[in-house]
Order: C-alpha cells, then structure tokens, then sequence
C-alpha cells in the first residue's frame, strides 16, 4: 500500500536501516526460531544496539526521544518478518509506556535503560485462568505487608512471558473494594523474586517463536517501591493505554493483510492452471480486486487514526472499530488467500500456511473483537 502520508525523509532513513537489519538478522533464521519455538536474547540484544528497542524512551534514560511514528515502523516492518516478533511491539509501545506515563523518577532510572538495550525484556501479565476481557475480576492478591506487597495468583497467555525480566502485572490490592475495579494497581515483578515462578510456554496453533506462557506467583514479597503510580488506580491507567495497545494490534493486522495479497499476487501470475496463469480467471481477479479494495480502505482509516492519536485525540471508538474490522478482515483475507494457493498453501514451505495459522489470534487477544464491538455500541448510548 506504500508508505504513511505522515512519514517524512528521517522515516524513510529509520525504515530502510530496519529492514536491512532484519533481511541479516531476522529472515535467514526465522523458520528457525518457528521450529524451536523461541526466539533467542541475542537477538534482542541486538535490536537494542541498533537503537530499534524503546526509540520513544527520553535521552536521558539512553532512548531516541522519537515519536510514535518510529514505532509505526517497527511495528509494521517486524509483522512484515513474521508475527511470532509482535513481543518487540509489546516490550515498545504497550508496556514501556506505563512506566515512562506512571513510573517515578527512580523507577525510570531504574529500568528504562535496560529497556532500551535489550537487557530488560518488558511482559504485561493482566489475563488469568478465569478473566480475560472482564479485567476488573482478577483474582490476583497484592496484599501490603509494611514495605512489601505479598503477591499470590496466576497469570496465563503471557507475551514475552519465558524472556521476560520485568513483568507488569495486574493485582488486586484491595479485594473487598466495590466496584471491582477501584481495588486493581499495577506492581512491577522483577525476574528472580522469590515466590515468583514461569510456567510452561504455551503450545499455541500459530506465532509459534513467540514465547508466550503461565505465570505463577506464591507469597511472592514485592517491595512497595515497584507499584507504578497510585495504589487502585490500575485499571484507570490500563484503560488510558489500551488505546495504543489496540491500534498496534490494528497495524500488525493491516500489514499482515498486505502481505497476504502481496504474496498471492505474485503466486497466481506464476502458478498455471489449463494452460494459463490462475491469475487470469475471472474468480481469482474478482478475489483480489475485492481484498485490494478493503486493504487500501484499513490502510486510509488505519493512517487516520494514528494521526489523531498521535495528535493526543480520544480515538477510543474508532480504534475499537479498527481493531476488530481489520483483524476480521485479515482472517477473511488469508482464508481467501490459502483458498488461491490452492494445495500449495497448506504446506509450510509456504508463508500463506503460517500467516493462516498467526493471524486469528489477534480478534482474540488485546481484548476480544466482541469487546470491541461493546465499546462501540456503548458510545454510541445504547447501555
């Protein structure tokens, strides 16, 4: 679809340095990483030294101070490798941004520069056993005991969860409170705290490198020191950051969808049927014109959004719109897409297999699509 009407010559530059690095780094060793199931430190490691871990971080704490935008980029060019790499959008956009908005000074000097190099790999742990989307019902326990918090509960379906060396985890620190959710704070768990034990990494059907796993915390003793901003006030700043969570989760989609039909076009001017490319068929051409029409439409609202967001805009519904339109759309697409490859496009040899399997998880997590329609509906007055 080309690139964002908002980007300008330095993003171009950051673009290209990016892809370049992950044509050497990333590409050659992906099918890899699916087979084994992990993603090395080393590679993150690397991100962080070529400056593509945290670009927003201010200078002071060893980031960029570059804007959104930069993230965009990151987002967009990691989705084009494959998803099992969406942890690097988690670690950038989704969890460092609680500590840059709610962290303390000391908190920021603490752990923004290992964000940054790599040193740190950032994990949220909001989702347990028995509450996903329904936020406000988690049972996790952070009762205070003098300069410590004791942590007890369960957290699953953790990104990054395995890596993981800080984890910013949802508690209750008040179950009593009414309503539900005035008792939620968010407390950094730091790798290594007694009490606090990673699970098995999860068998999931698609994103097969990205470490996702159970967490597991037993009279886990946090110091208070680790609480970000104010105590019962967790499910406010969740809420205030899942805007950005969400439309990350709209890009990774829209660019996945790109890909798709990049992929297919290619394939059906290639690939012949009764004597002539499959390309040429009337289906096949009603197909791709139909998935181009709605991939060019994501991306005009997608451009959109990110604009007003990064104008500091209330976007709230239409992100909710975006995020499930354009994961929906993308399940359509490589469904479609799978459909034109034929038997050829359910052999792993082909990326349309592993795109077939990545992308359906993305109506589920960040909030299910049906969430998303209930936040649309709501704000639209109907209670």
């Amino acid at each position: 679809m080309g690139k964002y009407r908002f980007e300008e010559e330095e993003h171009e530059l950051f673009r290209k340095s990016l892809r370049k690095f992950l044509e050497k780094e990333a590409e050659p060793y992906y099918d890899q990483w699916e087979q084994e199931r992990v993603i090395p430190k080393a590679f993150w490691r690397k991100l962080g030294e070529m400056g593509f871990l945290c670009p927003q971080v201010s200078e002071q704490f060893g980031g960029l101070d570059a804007d959104f935008r930069y993230g965009v980029i990151i987002g967009e060019e990691m989705e084009r490798v494959g998803a099992s790499l969406t942890g690097v959008g988690l670690h950038n956009d989704i969890v460092a941004p609680y500590i840059e908005s709610y962290g303390t000074d000391e908190q920021k000097k603490r752990w923004l520069p290992g964000c940054v190099t790599g040193e740190h790999i950032l994990a949220i742990a909001m989702t347990e056993p028995g509450a996903g989307s329904d936020l406000a019902a988690i049972k996790t326990t952070a009762i205070r005991d003098g300069d410590e918090y004791v942590v007890n509960g369960q957290k699953t379906f953790i990104t990054n969860g395995i890596h993981s060396t800080l984890v910013l985890a949802a508690v209750k620190t008040n179950p009593d409170a009414e309503p539900k959710h005035r008792g939620v704070s968010l407390l950094m768990i730091e790798e290594g705290t007694p009490g606090f034990t990673k699970g098995r990494k999860l068998d999931k059907v698609g994103m097969h490198a990205q470490d996702t796993s159970e967490l597991y915390f037993e009279d886990c003793r946090v110091p208070v020191a680790n609480l970000i901003g104010e105590e019962g006030k967790g499910f406010t700043y969740l809420m205030e950051k899942l805007q950005q969570e969400r439309l990350v989760v709209a890009l990774a989609a829209q660019t996945a969808s790109e890909d798709m039909l990049e992929m297919t076009l290619r394939y059906v001017k290639e690939r012949t049927a009764f004597g002539k490319p499959i390309g040429s068929f009337q289906n096949t051409q009603f197909k791709l014109a139909e998935m181009a029409t709605e991939i060019e439409l994501g991306h005009s609202f997608l451009e959109s959004l990110i604009e007003d967001h990064m104008a500091g805009k209330d976007v709230v519904t239409k992100v909710s719109m975006a995020k499930y339109w354009l994961t929906d759309t993308a399940k359509k697409i490589a469904g479609e897409c799978m459909q034109l490859h034929g038997g050829y496009g359910y052999m792993e040899e082909y990326k349309i297999a592993r795109r077939y399997r990545d992308i359906p998880v993305a109506a589920i997590y960040a909030g299910s699509n049906e969430v998303m329609k209930m936040i649309v509906a709501k704000r639209m007055g109907l209670e």
